[in-house]
């Protein structure tokens, strides 16, 4: 498997990603330059998290129209995996990769810490190393972690089983206190129509290393160097 990782100004999970991969790989991801407008023949994209731009304007909405952007749409329309975490699922909701919105977290507040999340569907190269209703622990970091849609889109995302992650008790339940920004149906990750984009707020890259507290992100990157050899 080869993977890229795109790196922002302002990105602060670049590194934390580029680890990950690194240690389910056995080998070295590239790392891509927002202004760069190539992009190497890869399997996987991360888009990682961090404040792009400083979240000057919108969360991820600059680093949209980042040079490489372009690219990672042509790659997206072929198939390649697009893997957007925090702020890259920002970035790939602005860019048009996936539907929705990452609106202020409904307590108005930034939310730093562990939460459990309810894996929806593990036949995805995303979710391959995870059984489905799997109850899994990963770290959320965000003010602008509040998914949102109109009815009519949520509606076609449920229906069509778009929905990668729920935020979730430590039973599977998705209850209000267990979703930590107010978002529709506790939807902690979703995925674009051909299920090849994947978008998610919380960081299985931090939590992929028992070192760090833990390893039930790194089934995600496993899986994924399983699924695409």
């Amino acid at each position: 498997m080869k993977a890229a990782v795109i790196v922002f100004p302002g990105s602060n999970c670049d590194r934390d990603i580029q680890v990950a991969l690194r240690q389910s790989m056995d080998s070295e991801p590239i790392m891509v330059w927002h202004r760069d407008t190539e992009m190497p023949d890869v399997d996987l994209i991360a888009v990682p998290g961090g404040f792009s731009y400083g979240d000057y304007l919108r969360s991820g909405a600059m680093a949209s129209l980042s040079p490489i952007m372009r690219e990672v749409k042509v790659r997206a329309e072929r198939g390649v995996l697009v893997l957007g975490i925090c702020n890259g699922f920002q970035v790939l909701t602005e860019a048009g990769l996936l539907p929705g919105v990452l609106m202020r977290n409904a307590g108005i507040k930034f939310v730093c810490k562990d939460v459990f999340l309810r894996v929806e569907d593990a036949e995805t190269p995303f979710a391959a190393g995870y059984d489905a209703e799997q109850v899994i622990r990963i770290p959320v970091a965000h003010h602008d972690g509040n998914f949102f849609t109109d009815e009519a889109t949520l509606a076609e995302i449920e229906d069509n089983g778009r929905v990668a992650f729920r935020y979730c008790d430590t039973d599977g339940q998705t209850t209000a206190d267990a979703n930590p920004n107010g978002s529709l149906n506790n939807i902690a990750g979703v995925y674009n129509k051909a299920r090849n984009v994947l978008g998610m707020m919380p960081h299985p890259e931090r939590l992929a290393d028992p070192a760090l507290g833990g390893a039930d992100g790194r089934p995600m990157f496993d899986g994924l160097v399983a699924a695409l050899g």
